[in-house]
C-alpha cells in the first residue's frame, strides 16, 4: 500500500477516534492516548500536506464543534511527529476572558518556531505546551511561566 494512501486512511480513522477520546478524558489522558509511536511511517511526506489534510479530515465536526482546534490540534501533532517532525502544541486562553464568565481558550501547533495550524489571536496568553516524544521517551507538557504569559484574570 502507498505512503499516501496509509496516511490518509489512519489520518481518517484517527479523525473520528479523537472525538471519542475527548468526550471520556482529560487533556493529559488525551494527550497521552494520542502520542504517536516512536517510528516514522510518514517520512517524506510534507508539513504543509499533513496540516492541510488534517483540516480537510476536520471541516465537517460532528463532535468537538466548540474544540475545532483540539481535534486539529492533536491530529496534526500526531501525524507531523510521524512524518519525522518535531511539532509543539501550544494551548493559550484569551487575556480577560475568565471575567466575562467564559474562558476563551486556544491550541495551534508549531514547527521549529513557526505557526502552522491555528495561529492564536494577538490576545492569547500561552499557559501549557506539550511536546511529544520522538524517540518513544517520555513526552513533556509544561507550563508556560515566562514573565510576558502571566494571565491578568
Amino acid at each position: 500500500m502507498s505512503l499516501h494512501i496509509r496516511f490518509h486512511l489512519s489520518l481518517w480513522l484517527w479523525s473520528k477516534l479523537v472525538p471519542a477520546m475527548a468526550y471520556r478524558h482529560e487533556l493529559a489522558t488525551l494527550l497521552a492516548l494520542t502520542r504517536p509511536r516512536s517510528t516514522t511511517p510518514y517520512l517524506g511526506l510534507a508539513a504543509g500536506h499533513i496540516v492541510k489534510r488534517v483540516k480537510h479530515a476536520c471541516r465537517r465536526p460532528w463532535l468537538m464543534r466548540d474544540r475545532r482546534c483540539l481535534r486539529e490540534g492533536l491530529l496534526a501533532l500526531r501525524f507531523l511527529s510521524m512524518a519525522g517532525y518535531r511539532p509543539l502544541l501550544r494551548f493559550g486562553v484569551a487575556r480577560g476572558s475568565a471575567a466575562s464568565g467564559r474562558v476563551s481558550a486556544h491550541c495551534w501547533v508549531e514547527v521549529e518556531g513557526d505557526t502552522i495550524l491555528n495561529a492564536p489571536p494577538p490576545d492569547m496568553v500561552e499557559v501549557l505546551r506539550h511536546a511529544p516524544s520522538g524517540r518513544g521517551g517520555p513526552s513533556r507538557t509544561k507550563a508556560a511561566h515566562d514573565a510576558g504569559s502571566r494571565l491578568a484574570l
